[in-house]
């Protein structure tokens, strides 16, 4: 088969999805690569590192005339929905449910969309989207931690504190992979963290693992407005996979909090899990509303895109292997966990919280397989 690396257009967005180290891999199984120039410079890699491990330096117009699979890290943006064509795999982040416009353009093109957000294991764990997730809690931390201060428009307030000065107040709603990356951060700066679940299983692991200064309590609407006027910063970490986030967070609710507080909206991606949440870019990353700071960047990993290309790559490479290998349709009748993946094909949304979201039909994965 013929891989396609496509460069990202994004705003900002530094990552790449595959690293020279994944194409000479591609290369070991017999299938031919084609990168977009300049794809892998955000992320430390050069043309020639590509060229070394076999890879075909191209422009994206060939790279989607000629690749049967061609793999992004975001999600394809608006110039590039014509090029789209049918029967042709897309392999990348995708988060449909969140973007109406966005799920129209692969129905149009009929071609094979397999989010690496849905793509999931038989124990529920999501292994392409949690390498990212590790990212994004971590560093919702210190971007939190950045625009407590003064000259980015916070309260002033160091994270962890002083000797004898009391330290911020993190409350993290969600106890997943990117809540518990968001906590060990906060905790190990030193602020007193309220990592919130509704799964009280979760929560006893937690309780387990985590250090002292680390309270878990269990999620709902009574407990996340009892801990909001003494929270200085708010992580929202929900994730329903592959479908649009709840709204956990009010407008009426910022009336709660203090001037100068900070809301991350790590489930941006997915609609977000604050009313008042909006997308926005790394060259733009914060609005305010009543008073409290918004960080709601889609692609928070993009700006450590050394670490994150790395991580991603280690996570999505079998899973392409094995789609260019066997061919997409052969791949998930044998793999469930990428069958998962599977969210338009052929003009048929075959992800049901994706047609849901938007009032759509939905074909069973049966119907295209």
């Amino acid at each position: 088969m013929q891989v396609g690396i496509l460069k990202e257009i994004k705003v900002l967005e530094n990552r790449v999805a595959m690293t020279p180290a994944g194409v000479l891999s591609m290369r070991s199984h017999g299938h031919s690569v084609q990168v977009q120039a300049g794809a892998g410079e955000g992320a430390g890699f050069g043309d020639e590192e590509y060229v070394a491990a076999g890879a075909v330096m191209s422009d994206a117009r060939t790279i989607y005339a000629e690749c049967g699979m061609v793999m992004h890290v975001k999600e394809p943006q608006p110039s590039e929905y014509g090029m789209l064509r049918k029967d042709q795999i897309l392999f990348t982040y995708l988060h449909l449910a969140a973007d109406e416009e966005q799920t129209h353009a692969p129905v149009a093109a009929r071609n094979v969309n397999i989010a690496y957000e849905t793509i999931q294991k038989a124990d529920g764990s999501l292994p392409l989207l949690t390498p990212m997730s590790e990212v994004a809690g971590r560093m919702a931390i210190q971007q939190a931690a950045k625009y407590l201060e003064i000259p980015t428009g916070g309260m002033g307030k160091l994270m962890g504190g002083v000797p004898g000065v009391e330290p911020a107040v993190v409350v993290v709603i969600g106890g997943g992979t990117v809540g518990i990356n968001a906590a060990k951060m906060a905790c190990g700066l030193g602020a007193t963290v309220y990592l919130l679940d509704k799964n009280l299983d979760r929560l006893r692991y937690l309780s387990d693992v985590m250090p002292p200064n680390c309270i878990t309590m269990m999620s709902g609407p009574y407990a996340i407005r009892k801990l909001l006027p003494q929270a200085d910063v708010v992580i929202g970490a929900v994730l329903v996979p592959g479908a649009k986030a709840p709204h956990l967070v009010s407008r009426d609710d910022l009336k709660l909090m203090r001037k100068g507080s900070i809301l991350v909206d790590v489930a941006i991606d997915q609609g977000g899990c604050f009313e008042t949440s909006h997308p926005t870019t790394h060259a733009d990353p914060v609005y305010v509303v009543d008073g409290v700071s918004h960080y709601c960047v889609a692609n928070i990993p993009g700006a450590v895109a050394m670490t994150s290309t790395a991580a991603l790559t280690n996570a999505t490479l079998p899973y392409a292997l094995t789609i260019a290998d066997l061919g997409w349709k052969e791949a998930c009748r044998q793999h469930a966990d990428i069958r998962k993946g599977l969210n338009v094909v052929d003009g048929k949304i075959t992800y049901p919280a994706v047609a849901e979201a938007f009032g759509l039909p939905h074909a069973p994965v049966e119907e295209v397989l």
